[in-house]
């Protein structure tokens, strides 16, 4: 057995303290997970500290795997260590180093080594992509590292911990914003409408009964509200229709009416929009100032924000954040085009011409983080690149990072025959949106270049 050894160390303009601390927190195997490649932990007893284990799901292609990795070593700020215990290696030992670059600057290192089953022969079938692989992953884990540290650092008029109650914690966003915010030191207690696992911070809620006891806000900071019903999967029956409205309008003022009548509400209120508020308006450069639009999401939208009226009129700050198409592997709208583009049947949609007002995941949970500690932002906040493209952009952009052609198109005929009202409104639609307030305010997008978000989100 021949032991291969990989490293990738990195600056940071952080104190080591910090670094570490971020590392050590619950969420941060979720947020480095490589959306691309994501893991699932099945089991976890522990954090970081001698003696923790967790059972990891992982895939080689498409082939499920489990992995169970337990830690053998740790020194506060310098160093914590894992091996596997179970998995595809020989062997596998990955050190978690941390140093000091001064008072404010450290360094941060992985290491990894590690033993290909079956040597020489597994050295000579797979070392070079195992190689590949590590590289790609642990670049994405240093930059998100680097950019996650230094935003939270930023901001100073945040109190750590903030206690926050989120809904929709099991969608693509609230999955992707507790990991980011648990890491950042904060506490995240979520709203269910199943039996709630309060050893996991959750709590029950029913909008359709009415039912949320209050005190679930005491000592509350901030409420996250995500929660509502799929838009843009399956043809929009009347049925469909409604339970997309209720979902979004009973949730929303259930929480609203609710803090509105608390003698020490929580300051601020965060709830989930969309750009479809705008509607289809070609060409038109778009802001929070401008009107909503005619057609259905536009109404949805519309009536989900207005269904917060008890939370402003009581005066708590409620910001509606208008988000764009979320770009992340992991779900959503890019999870369903990389399958056709991998396989080169990747294109345009109709003629193209339409706008795409896109953001990347790591920018959407930034937003949410500078809202919460701007406190003169309030009203609508549209979440999306200050770069909006169209569709025949987009989908050439897809087709380089991926290496694949992206020379086929879907007539408008066949949207309208498949989808639909759906079809028209989500993929036939143009709506180009400016983020001005997050501009305005001085937030900093990690990567406005949609080459450059896709190259990272796709480890490319």
């Amino acid at each position: 057995m021949k032991t291969e050894t990989f490293v990738k160390k990195t600056r940071i303009n952080a104190p080591v303290e910090e670094v570490f601390k971020w590392h050590s927190r619950p969420g941060a195997l979720e947020r480095l997970s490589p959306p691309w490649d994501p893991v699932r932990v099945i089991e976890r007893k522990g954090g970081i500290n001698i003696g923790a284990r967790a059972v990891l799901e992982m895939k080689a292609g498409p082939f499920p795997y489990r992995w169970t990795a337990e830690h053998t070593d740790y020194e506060e700020n310098r160093l914590f260590m894992d091996r596997q215990v179970r998995g595809p290696f020989s062997n596998w030992v990955h050190t978690h180093s941390f140093e000091p670059d001064g008072t404010e600057d450290s360094f941060f290192e992985d290491r990894i080594d590690y033993a290909l089953p079956f040597y020489p022969f597994g050295k000579l079938l797979g070392g070079a992509l195992v190689d590949a692989k590590l590289a790609r992953i642990f670049k994405y884990r240093h930059a998100v590292t680097i950019e996650d540290i230094i935003l939270h650092l930023s901001k100073k008029d945040i109190k750590r911990p903030m206690n926050i109650i989120m809904t929709g914690a099991s969608g693509l966003l609230g999955s992707a914003l507790i990991p980011f915010f648990t890491t950042g030191g904060h506490i995240v207690h979520t709203l269910v409408r199943r039996a709630p696992f309060l050893e996991k911070g959750e709590m029950f809620w029913d909008p359709e009964k009415k039912s949320l006891d209050s005190s679930v806000f005491d000592g509350v900071d901030a409420v996250i509200h995500l929660a509502g019903e799929q838009i843009g999967e399956g043809r929009w029956t009347n049925e469909k229709k409604r339970r997309i409205i209720e979902s979004r309008t009973k949730g929303t003022s259930l929480i609203a009416d609710t803090i509105s009548k608390l003698s020490s509400p929580p300051p601020v209120l965060i709830c989930a929009s969309a750009i479809g508020f705008y509607g289809n308006r070609g060409d038109k450069i778009l802001t929070e100032d401008d009107p909503p639009g005619d057609d259905f999401i536009s109404k949805v939208c519309s009536e989900w924000e207005k269904s917060a009226q008890a939370a402003v009129a009581a005066g708590i700050r409620v910001a509606f954040m208008r988000i764009g198409i979320a770009l992340s592997p992991a779900g959503g709208a890019l999870l369903r085009l990389l399958l056709p583009f991998r396989v080169g049947l990747g294109g345009k949609i109709a003629s193209g011409a339409q706008f795409m007002s896109w953001v990347g995941i790591d920018d959407v949970l930034g937003a949410f983080l500078h809202v919460l500690a701007d406190s003169k932002i309030a009203g609508p906040v549209n979440v999306v690149s200050p770069n909006p493209v169209t569709n025949l952009d987009f989908t050439k952009t897809i087709g380089q990072v991926l290496s694949r052609p992206a020379i086929f198109s879907i007539p408008a005929a066949v949207i309208n025959l498949v989808f639909g009202e759906m079809g028209r409104e989500v993929l036939l639609s143009s709506t180009r949106v400016i983020p001005a307030k997050l501009l305005e305010s001085g937030y900093r997008f990690r990567n406005p270049d949609l080459f450059g978000v896709l190259s990272h989100l796709l480890g490319k």
